[in-house]
């Protein structure tokens, strides 16, 4: 379904909202009230999945040729450019070798029947695509929701392209706008502790563990380490601070991707897809 269609459908939704609130009997309008709620917001989550799709097609048929070396980013909007991607190996019988930044991307390219490999064999790729929790108006990104920060980092920096996709709702002015949850960053599990009253004597906000949902204990990423979630209170100079975090003793990672996407492709929700270049320095 179209995201024509979804724009549609939420103006029905509020229309009905709107009658709701006018009836004289107080059940039938909560009952009708909560009906609409629960419709408005599976539209909405159909919409966003709409919008990572058009974003993660349009990118792959734009920044993806024959005979190169494809880095494969981790998260929910990458699975429809790997869908995308095994389209047109098929249809177009190209030859597209695919290096995972993660277990998630790594099982995702197998079960498309894409060629897997690694930096081992493949240090220098042509072209990386990932997800970003939220991008800013210079390009900077934060990534890391998902945990494979560090791995999507390396396959970023190794590749001649770094192309991000996303839908509208991680499209920001400023970091922080969008995303509440704080800059990722990946720590050795000895360190989380100190690194943790550093950042925040140092940088300010709040500092948390991440913890598991489904399992006691913190999240363990793919490289069996801890993750901190920072909070921060205002913007920064994100070179500068990235800089400084990755420079504490323990940290491996950070979230912040800074001078590293080339072009960054949103879906929208009027089903266009708007592409932001990075700034000329």
């Amino acid at each position: 379904m179209t995201l024509q269609r979804w724009v549609f459908l939420r103006k029905l939704t509020a229309a009905a909202a709107a009658s709701s609130s006018s009836s004289s009997s107080p059940p039938s309008s909560l009952r009708c009230r909560t009906h609409v709620l629960r419709f408005s917001q599976s539209a909405a989550a159909d919409m966003a999945e709409e919008a990572k799709k058009l974003a993660a097609y349009t990118a792959v048929d734009n920044n993806v040729q024959n005979n190169q070396v494809v880095g494969v980013g981790s998260g929910s909007t990458i699975v429809y450019a790997v869908d995308r991607l095994a389209e047109r190996v098929r249809q177009e019988k190209l030859n597209i070798v695919c290096v995972p930044t993660s277990f998630q991307a790594r099982q995702l390219i197998l079960q498309h029947g894409l060629a897997l490999s690694d930096l081992e064999r493949h240090p220098e790729l042509d072209v990386a695509i990932d997800g970003a929790d939220e991008v800013d108006a210079e390009l900077t990104l934060i990534k890391g929701g998902g945990g494979c920060l560090t791995q999507e980092k390396i396959v970023a920096g190794n590749s001649k392209c770094f192309v991000v996709i996303a839908d509208y709702r991680k499209d920001s002015r400023a970091l922080g706008e969008q995303w509440k949850k704080g800059v990722p960053i990946e720590v050795i599990p000895m360190a989380y502790v100190p690194v943790s009253r550093v950042i925040a004597k140092r940088f300010g906000g709040e500092v948390n563990l991440r913890m598991a949902v489904s399992k006691a204990g913190p999240i363990v990423t793919d490289n069996s380490n801890f993750i901190l979630d920072w909070k921060f209170e205002h913007v920064h100079n994100w070179s500068e601070v990235n800089t400084a975090i990755k420079m504490i003793p323990g940290v491996v990672e950070t979230g912040l991707f800074v001078h590293m996407a080339e072009r960054a492709y949103f879906g929208m929700e009027d089903g266009s897809v708007k592409v932001r270049k990075a700034p000329i320095n």
